[in-house]
């Protein structure tokens, strides 16, 4: 990389429908990757089952969506994050985001960079733990629309830093300010409920390097925050296949026949607020720690704009930089 010449940030996510109508043409994009949702049948039934599952989910959805605002909180935040770490780099940089399943798409992003006369740049998945559902598809995602729309452009990609000290440090802070929400005298006796997003389990007996990976974070969590009770589980499991355990209401229940004064949920597997934090923990799972008999429930913030996750970012961005030089 030359650092004489302007350089593109490109941040990698989902994305999420910008509006209620956008809804089911998302999902059908989401339902359509194979490299996400594999069809035992093959390639050829993947559209059409994409077809039918959206048509059937998008009314429930789209109430899911209707309840946070009308649309998702996605693009929003990615934004903010990639400018405001290019911000931290330098002027040298300038910010990118690419959706894989919503707007702005990698042809888009790359057709932005070329317009521009950027010719290098960085791409980091904004999924901090490795899986070849998400961050696998949305790398070969993008490697498919740069060869297509800008094949001079020359990249490094950031593919996983579920590890970075920074981050865990910014995780952990989160968590620290989750806990002023318990009375002191409590406090201590809280339980850390870390909440990652579920795989089929296919994808974790294939190798799949997901589970270590979040595994690592949470000791590393863990390891800042000293001794306390803590459990892992996994949200957002759907359809008829083996997933990931244990499933986080699993674990909101047994705390609850355990009589723990209180939960801290942590979404430990999202880097900012999106449907599976202000729609299906602050609501569904605040329901359902209630009906179980949980005394407390709450959860700690996301990790958003903070600055000092956006100068782990920047930290991160300046070490890989310099590991390729």
């Amino acid at each position: 990389m030359n650092p004489d010449k302007p350089t593109g940030l490109v941040f990698l996510n989902m994305g999420g429908p910008d509006s209620l109508s956008a809804v089911r043409p998302f999902l059908f994009n989401l339902f359509a990757d194979r490299e996400l949702i594999q069809l035992p049948a093959g390639s050829l039934l993947q559209k059409p089952f994409a077809w039918l599952i959206s048509r059937l989910r998008a009314p429930k959805v789209r109430l899911n969506y209707a309840a946070i605002g009308g649309k998702s909180p996605l693009l929003d935040w990615t934004v903010k994050q990639c400018e405001g770490v290019a911000t931290l780099l330098g002027e040298q940089f300038a910010p990118y985001v690419a959706m894989r399943y919503w707007e702005p798409r990698a042809d888009e992003c790359l057709r932005q960079m070329k317009q521009a006369g950027i010719e290098q740049a960085v791409v980091l998945s904004m999924y901090p733990h490795f899986t070849g559902a998400t961050t696998g598809s949305s790398l070969n995602d993008f490697a498919k629309a740069a060869a297509r729309v800008h094949p001079q452009l020359e990249y490094t990609i950031i593919r996983d830093w579920y590890d970075w000290p920074a981050y865990l440090d910014a995780l952990s802070n989160r968590i620290r300010e989750g806990l002023e929400k318990f009375h002191e005298l409590v406090r201590d006796e809280v339980c850390l409920l870390f909440s990652a997003h579920a795989l089929p389990q296919q994808f974790i007996d294939r190798g799949d390097p997901y589970l270590d990976h979040v595994q690592a974070t949470v000791d590393g969590v863990m390891q800042r925050l000293g001794a306390m009770s803590h459990a892992l589980g996994f949200q957002s499991r759907s359809g008829p296949v083996k997933w990931m355990e244990p499933d986080t209401l699993d674990e909101l229940d047994r705390l609850a026949a355990e009589e723990v004064p209180g939960v801290l949920i942590v979404p430990i597997s999202f880097v900012s607020d999106h449907i599976e934090t202000l729609q299906e923990i602050d609501f569904e799972m605040r329901m359902h720690a209630e009906k179980s008999g949980l005394p407390r429930f709450e959860r700690s913030p996301s990790l958003n704009d903070h600055p000092d996750f956006l100068e782990a970012l920047a930290g991160l961005v300046r070490h890989h930089l310099e590991t390729i030089s």
